[in-house]
């Protein structure tokens, strides 16, 4: 059967890929991760197709044929040692002092945590939305239990998006307008610009703690676009290209001092980057589609100034990133609209995900896993491997 050639091709290369590819070192911290890209090797933007293309590809908005209004989609994403730290409480790692105490009683082991909403509008090429993420990286280190590496990332943007439609829709090109205030810490690599080392022995500590000088967290409020093309081909298996330039011009967090806290520092700028992605949807059998894609992030292997991009990170502003690591791919199979099986590769980790559609609501499940190992310094460009295996779930109703 046609349909079954197709699967096994797509399962063939996923292994081969996952085969072929060495994990490398660092993680990413992106804008925006979704549970449904995460289940399909982090890979989006050619394939996005609901209010979430507001954040990850403005130009999908073309895609939607009826109107969104998302009331509620809480998605929680944790690590696999996270639970063992926090036990059932699940909002620690928004409190500076709480996630230190916790990681402590654990030397070693990573605790990830994040928490993100989206409530939101969107119709055909237009829409609007409320974005707001709480994400936490931190571990003590298990050979000197004197070093904390606390990363941490809170995000409230409103964002405003747009769409025209070329070509009869063959050719969609979008842009939005995010207005964001952005609360973020990163004490690894010995204090990073504008943080400094928390000591393992601090108490009483919250984001406006002066430690060393500098307040734990910095905060500020910024002004960013993204801007979106998309060409679908006009042939069966609709092949689609896609370009997303994220940070036009680069995203600066100076424009005012914050809204939430009192601090000595703005956040690190966020850097412009570049993805492309390539995908097919043969039609299975009626009421089954399959979808495939393959995406590169950050093409043009931008620098990310100051902050670094991964926990305990010597070096990572001075090393150029390893092509493996922006490399995502995936596979989707959708049953009537209904019931969804996906799969895929993340920095050569594999990735799974499933999701339930009834009427007004979702449940979607997802599994990956993420490179967090330490990026080499400039007298050593040995890259270490290390993965951080993650679980991730969300609730949406909308109407």
């Amino acid at each position: 059967m046609h349909w079954l050639r197709l699967t096994i091709i797509s399962i063939i290369f996923l292994m081969a890929f996952i085969v072929g590819c060495s994990a490398q070192a660092g993680e990413r911290f992106e804008f925006y991760n979704g549970v449904r890209s995460l289940g399909m090797g982090g890979a989006a933007a050619a394939i996005v197709n609901d209010e979430t293309a507001l954040l990850l590809n403005p130009a999908a908005l073309g895609k939607l044929r009826n109107y969104f209004v998302t009331v509620a989609d809480p998605e929680l994403d944790i690590g696999e040692d996270t639970q063992p730290l926090i036990g059932m409480n699940i909002t620690d790692f928004m409190d500076p002092q709480k996630t230190l105490d916790n990681c402590k009683v654990k030397p070693g082991k990573r605790l990830h945590e994040r928490l993100q909403l989206f409530p939101s509008f969107v119709v055909t090429n237009f829409g609007l939305g409320v974005f707001m993420r709480y994400a936490t990286d931190a571990f003590v280190h298990k050979e000197d239990t004197s070093k904390f590496d606390y990363y941490y990332r809170n995000d409230f943007a409103f964002v405003m998006g747009f769409n025209m439609r070329l070509f009869d829709g063959r050719v969609k090109l979008g842009a939005n307008a995010r207005a964001i205030n952005r609360v973020e810490t990163n004490t690894s690599n010995g204090g990073v610009d504008h943080t400094t080392d928390i000591p393992t022995t601090q108490s009483g500590m919250d984001f406006e703690t002066i430690i060393g000088g500098k307040s734990v967290a910095a905060e500020g409020f910024g002004l960013g676009s993204d801007v979106g093309l998309i060409f679908t081909g006009p042939w069966i298996w609709l092949p689609t290209f896609a370009l997303v330039y994220h940070d036009v011009g680069i995203t600066s967090y100076s424009i005012n001092k914050g809204m939430f806290n009192t601090t000595t520092d703005r956040p690190s700028r966020t850097p412009s980057t570049l993805d492309v992605a390539f995908s097919i949807t043969p039609l299975l059998a009626r009421g089954t589609r399959m979808t495939f894609i393959v995406e590169m992030v950050d093409i043009l292997d931008s620098v990310e100034p100051a902050k670094g991009k991964d926990l305990a990170s010597t070096a990572d502003d001075e090393t150029t990133d390893k092509i493996m690591r922006r490399l995502h791919s995936g596979v989707e199979f959708n049953f009537y609209d209904i019931f969804f099986l996906r799969g895929g590769v993340n920095q050569g980790y594999w990735t799974a995900g499933m999701e339930l559609s009834i009427y007004n609501t979702q449940l979607q499940f997802a599994t990956y896993g993420e490179e967090v190992a330490n990026a080499p310094t400039t007298a050593n460009t040995t890259y270490n491997t290390k993965e951080d295996r993650r679980y991730v779930a969300k609730f949406a109703y909308r109407f």
